[in-house]
């Protein structure tokens, strides 16, 4: 149950006053429904008006607040032209420019021969002064709101920075006093004020310099929400090892086997994290681990080591991966790794039907299958383990959590093993995987060949068409890779299907042959596509992201990225990931539409760099934010409103050590903190956390 000391914040905000349906469902667009969401959506900018008693001195391009006599109203010869209306200064003439103004509105806020405060940039206009669409028009009475600096907010069409303000300043208005959760003694040492204080302070810079995430105030209420952050981790990490779990130990037979049958030896970090899974399994308590590896790291011989242990203690194992294709390649390298070990591999797709269908969930209930790939269709009602002990989901950050747990709910506590080929930061590996164990690939194994990346630019494209011929001649495979699959207004992309076209038009005459692939595409048509290329049946395969992640072709040693520009960082170096697999000497050019944007410039040249994909992805948190790199709407992870992980890194550590404590000390909350802690949590809408406390 929400604390009712929060009730005023989860109102709608049509609650508030000057609050209509048609502001509140703008507002609702912009931020949310509710007026905890209108403190949490903070200032980007502070206007301060020069106040002025003449304008003598005045410079054009100064954002003023002057006193107005109003001399009369001049209407625009036309529609077309605007209404001036004639103010004086002083004893210096002021023309207040509108276009498109009702006149009955004009001559009720500006009446002639009435006195008012007008506010807006100083221009000039043959030889006079002049306001084009005043900011700001008030009584005298109200000369103290002119001088202070007025608030810019993030906008959505429809809605004005000093109505955004003003219903801010309504929601502060009816915001309790909490009850103060942190350590008196972190106050202190911070020089943080208590948290409603803090956040009026927020909602009024004075200049530039209060913008800052890093100014007192901000930080105050961005630990708040790191704190809130790891403890709901805290609480969902011990309801986890609450659950009852069960003891998965091998007797070795089928690891030894393997060992013995693997063409390459484990890396140092493989064999680490082997160990840790081992342990794990060994636990009467659930396991709950991530593993993430860069590109190529090895990730997939790790989980076949989980599944077989899994197999060799008489259970079953499952691996669930976001996309068909990538099922089906987890399928053949397992059953490639396997050699001639009797382990039955199968795959399990939504595009199974019919008697197929039947036989393989037979298969799998009677545990003839004893591991079992798939998409979504494993979580299906009809799907049925015999003894589920093992899952392992891949590309963790496509799922959702409860989709994790569906799995998982297959079997009698069963461990999982998350994976992700996407580096995650240090500091959103605390904030947002806090419940999970992690094991860290950070070495590849031998024999990878480096990858030569190069920018080029779009207006040479017919150079790199021509690259592409030679390499084909040469015996390279060639990624092509385009943003979307066809054009839309707005956004000039090249299309895959247009550059499937071009692409065959001009490499055809050479006999190169050119497959093509994207999601819209029916699942056999991309298996086809895909076969061609691993085959011998297509030197060429344009693409969509579809193939980011996990597709195998060694025979690739060429990744062209088009609009790369519009790509992130980790994304890239996804993509790039797709070649240097086998021997060839591997190449990717990444083909820019100039201008850049600083952010993009430094995102390319980042990459050419480096191939570190955690050097990168600390890069990637830097120049984009959390948000977007952990794919937080994708991830069923809740995003942040306050902190931001890349400003307030040092907080973070600062917030896991200070729930570590809390929990270590009162598990359950029970003690006189608690009470204002679950307030916390409730505040920052983790009351999922809070629910486990009820539910022990």
């Amino acid at each position: 149950m929400r604390p009712p000391i929060l009730f005023p914040l989860f109102a709608p905000l049509s609650s508030l006053p000057g609050v209509g349906p048609k502001i509140a469902q703008l507002l609702n667009r912009l931020i949310g429904a509710e007026v905890v969401d209108l403190l949490w959506h903070l200032p980007v900018g502070a206007v301060r008006r020069i106040w002025r008693d003449s304008l003598n001195g005045a410079v054009a391009g100064e954002v003023v607040a002057v006193t107005v006599t109003i001399e009369g109203h001049l209407p625009g010869a036309s529609p077309r032209r605007p209404t001036r209306v004639r103010a004086m200064v002083g004893s210096t003439p002021l023309s207040l420019v509108y276009f498109n103004a009702r006149g009955a509105w004009l001559e009720a806020s500006l009446p002639e021969g009435g006195t008012r405060i007008v506010g807006g940039k100083l221009e000039q206009f043959q030889g006079e002064w002049q306001i084009t669409h005043p900011d700001l028009v008030l009584t005298p009475d109200r000369a103290a709101e002119a001088q202070r600096p007025e608030v810019i907010y993030p906008l959505t069409a429809g809605l004005t920075s000093r109505l955004l303000a003003r219903t801010v300043q309504a929601a502060l208005a009816i915001t309790p006093e909490l009850p103060e959760w942190q350590d008196p003694t972190l106050l202190a040492r911070e020089g943080w004020r208590g948290w409603r204080q803090a956040l009026i302070a927020v909602h009024g810079p004075e200049g530039e310099r209060d913008l800052s995430p890093h100014t007192p105030d901000r930080r105050r209420l961005a630990y708040d929400e790191l704190l809130a952050n790891q403890l709901a981790l805290g609480l969902v990490r011990e309801h986890n090892r609450r659950q009852a779990g069960r003891t998965i130990i091998g007797d070795g037979r089928l690891i030894e086997r393997l060992a013995s049958a693997l063409p390459f030896a484990l890396t140092g970090a493989q064999i680490r994290a082997i160990a840790d899974i081992r342990a794990d399994l060994s636990q009467p308590r659930r396991m709950l681990r991530l593993l993430q590896g860069d590109v190529g790291s090895g990730k997939t011989v790790v989980a076949l080591h989980a599944l077989l242990i899994a197999i060799e203690a008489g259970c079953q194992g499952a691996l669930m991966a976001p996309t068909e294709i990538l099922a089906r390649q987890h399928a053949a390298t397992l059953t490639r790794l396997l050699g001639d070990l009797p382990v039955r591999v199968v795959v399990l797709t939504g595009r199974d039907k019919g008697k197929a269908r039947e036989a393989l969930l037979a298969e799998i209930a009677s545990g003839h299958a004893n591991i079992i790939v798939g998409t979504h269709a494993l979580i299906q009602e009809s799907v049925s383990f015999q003894d589920l002990a093992v899952a392992v989901v891949d590309e963790q950050h496509r799922f959702g959590v409860a989709q994790r747990l569906a799995l998982a709910q297959k079997g009698r506590g069963v461990d999982v093993l998350v994976m992700t080929a996407t580096p995650i930061p240090r500091t959103l590996l605390m904030t947002s995987y806090g419940d999970l164990d992690a094991s860290r690939l950070d070495e590849k194994p031998p024999g990878r060949t480096p990858i030569a990346t190069r920018t080029v630019a779009a207006d040479r494209l017919d150079e790199v068409v021509a690259g592409v011929a030679r390499a084909v001649a040469g015996g390279a495979k060639v990624y092509w890779v385009c943003p979307l699959v066809e054009e839309t207004d707005e956004l000039d992309l090249a299309a895959a299907v247009e550059r499937h076209s071009a692409l065959s038009e001009a490499l055809g005459a050479q006999g190169i042959r050119v497959a093509l692939i994207h999601g819209r595409m029916k699942p056999t048509e991309k298996d086809a596509a895909m076969a061609a290329f691993q085959g011998s049946d297509a030197d060429v395969l344009v693409a969509t992201t579809v193939i980011e992640v996990g597709v195998d072709v060694p025979d690739a040693s060429v990744m062209v990225i088009e609009h790369a520009e519009r790509f992130g960082l980790a994304q890239l170096h996804q993509l790039r990931g797709r070649v240097g697999r086998g021997q060839a000497a591997s190449s990717c050019l990444l083909v820019y539409s100039a201008p850049l944007s600083e952010t993009a410039r430094a995102r390319l040249q980042t990459l050419r760099d480096s191939d570190d994909g955690f050097a990168i992805a600390e890069a990637d948190l830097a120049l984009r934010g959390a948000g977007e790199v952990l794919g937080t709407r994708q991830s069923g992870l809740p995003g942040f409103r306050v902190a931001d992980p890349a400003a307030h890194g040092d907080l973070i550590a600062i917030a896991r050590d200070e729930a570590a404590l809390i929990l270590n000390r009162d598990p359950d909350l029970t003690s006189p903190r608690a009470a204002a802690l679950r307030v916390l949590l409730y505040l920052f809408e983790r009351d999922a956390a809070a629910r486990l406390l009820r539910a022990g």
